[in-house]
């Protein structure tokens, strides 16, 4: 129970102190743009309409996000066999669980293992874009999502669903958990492709339920540019 816990909130500076980090290139491994989240969908819960007035934040959360750079190939923070674009503002880390640690279960969810993570807070956001692998030997992504899913504890009411990520068959689950530190449920979800290098999972959570939809279109245009690399 305290593992999850502690994954629904772990900030990067404990993250540090538990899995083994590789920092970023100078670039972060994405375009020169870094931004602070001006340009990105996901920085703020309101968009101004017509007349100086505030639009509701759903339409804010709706707006594609704006590419800062891709990551997965050679040279980036993150080397994956697969790549996808990243969100303005969004700054990606490498991580390796460094075994035998005391909360190195934080790096470990079913059969999966953190490869990297890509930080929402420089765009303006609490939380982060996960990348997991799975074991090489599975090559169906419905039965590593379903046992990424079984892999916390709190998770309920998963919904599955097949689709393409990309131009890559992918299967996708939403599901919520919940916060024991905010006593709420909330949303959380993620996609999974096979690979010749065993199968990919890319999970989205967030803070709360408000973080997470802000964080969606960071989350769908990964979704959306994925390629086998």
């Amino acid at each position: 129970m305290m593992r999850d816990t502690m994954r629904t909130w772990i900030p990067a500076v404990l993250a540090a102190a538990v899995l083994t980090g590789c920092s970023s290139p100078s670039d972060g491994g994405t375009d020169t743009d870094t931004g602070t989240g001006t340009g990105t969908a996901t920085a703020t819960a309101t968009a101004t309409g017509k007349n100086g007035d505030s639009a509701p934040a759903e339409a804010a959360e709706s707006a594609p996000a704006k590419k800062g750079g891709s990551l997965g190939g050679a040279g980036t923070a993150c080397e994956l066999p697969v790549t996808f674009d990243l969100a303005a503002g969004w700054k990606p880390q490498a991580v390796e669980v460094e075994p035998g640690s005391d909360l190195a279960a934080l790096g470990q969810q079913g059969s999966a293992t953190m490869v990297c993570e890509i930080d929402a807070k420089p765009a303006g956001n609490i939380g982060y874009l996960r990348v997991w692998r799975g074991r090489a030997s599975e090559d169906d992504p419905r039965s590593a999502l379903e046992d990424f899913v079984a892999g916390d504890e709190h998770a309920t009411e998963a919904a599955y669903e097949e689709m393409e990520a990309g131009a890559v068959a992918a299967v996708e689950v939403t599901y919520t958990v919940h916060a024991e530190a905010l006593d709420e449920r909330k949303p959380e979800r993620a996609f999974a492709v096979a690979t010749p290098e065993g199968p990919v999972v890319v999970h989205l959570g967030g803070l709360d339920s408000t973080e997470h939809r802000q964080m969606l279109p960071a989350y769908e245009l990964a979704k959306s540019t994925l390629k086998l690399s």
